[in-house]
């Protein structure tokens, strides 16, 4: 665990990420979503370490331990952050897993660093190619939706964030597969973000349209979404995503909503085991793949 800088943090400063790592083996960086922090990934940092597998994930600037400027939140300058850790860290041969709003800097690392040091990528609910809706992207979400979260993060944070991590995790009077205890945690976790970086990230995820970005990979990709997904609908992104890389792998989780890192954990640890490790025999799988129905395309 420590710090890596990077640039743009105002005033000519730089800024210094919050990292930790755990394991030896392969590198996987674990990019997490809006608007929590890197501590979202405790079921894949303390399970794949044992499968190994080098697992470092880190705090996006504003967010989590990382120090929080005021500016900067574009996706080039979380791009920019990204290529800072491979470098610093000085890591090769990496699995980037970008998740949610983490899948567009992955997005964005491609497009504009060649995807340097990267040599397959797992998008996990990404907000990637474009979620807003615009003349030519009509099935999109209404900008009145990202003003009315804006509106109400203004308001009262605490409270939209309750909201909001009960949605996020699919609960409602007929499912509940997070506890109240795990919603207060998630909700902990994001409110030690700056409410400037929530709002900036916010419209960053919003407003960024990556279609013409998303063949700039040219990897390996796996493509996990959930069709319960209510935050990051599956219909406008993970399935034109998977159309639009060649080869990419698309598993639909059935029935999972948007915080499927949580709900569907085993399921996720061992497609990500499976994916990034090619010989599975010196490296057995967290689960039996054959308990799971996935849907590939």
């Amino acid at each position: 665990m420590g710090y890596i800088e990077t640039g743009k943090g105002g005033m000519g400063n730089s800024i210094r990420l919050y990292y930790e790592e755990w394991g030896n083996g392969r590198p996987v960086v674990f990019i997490h979503g809006w608007p929590l922090s890197h501590e979202m990934w405790e079921y894949q940092l303390t399970e794949l370490p044992n499968h190994g597998l080098r697992c470092i994930a880190y705090d996006r600037r504003g967010f989590g331990k990382s120090d929080k400027p005021w500016q900067s939140y574009d996706y080039d300058t979380l791009a920019d952050d990204l290529k800072s850790v491979l470098e610093e860290l000085n890591l090769r041969n990496v699995t980037l897993v970008g998740y949610s709003m983490g899948g567009g800097e992955v997005v964005r690392y491609f497009s504009k660093h060649g995807g340097e040091r990267v040599s397959k990528v797992i998008l996990v609910g990404s907000v990637a190619p474009y979620l807003l809706k615009t003349d030519d992207n009509p099935e999109g979400v209404d900008r009145q939706t990202f003003e009315e979260m804006e509106k109400k993060i203004k308001e009262d944070r605490p409270a939209f964030l309750s909201a909001f991590g009960k949605q996020f995790f699919g609960v409602n009077l007929v499912s509940h597969p997070a506890s109240e205890d795990l919603l207060r945690w998630a909700q902990a976790l994001a409110l030690i973000g700056s409410p400037k970086a929530t709002l900036e990230c916010l419209w960053s995820f919003a407003e960024t349209d990556f279609r013409n970005e998303v063949s700039s990979i040219r990897v390996p990709t796996l493509i996990i979404h959930g069709d319960s997904d209510n935050i990051v609908p599956i219909e406008l992104t993970s399935k034109k995503v998977a159309e639009t890389i060649p080869g990419a792998q698309y598993l639909v989780y059935e029935g999972a909503p948007h915080g499927l890192f949580y709900t569907e954990k085993e399921r996720l640890n061992n497609d990500i085991l499976e994916f990034v490790v090619e010989n599975r025999e010196n490296n057995p799988a967290i689960l039996n793949p054959q308990s799971f129905q996935n849907s590939e395309i």
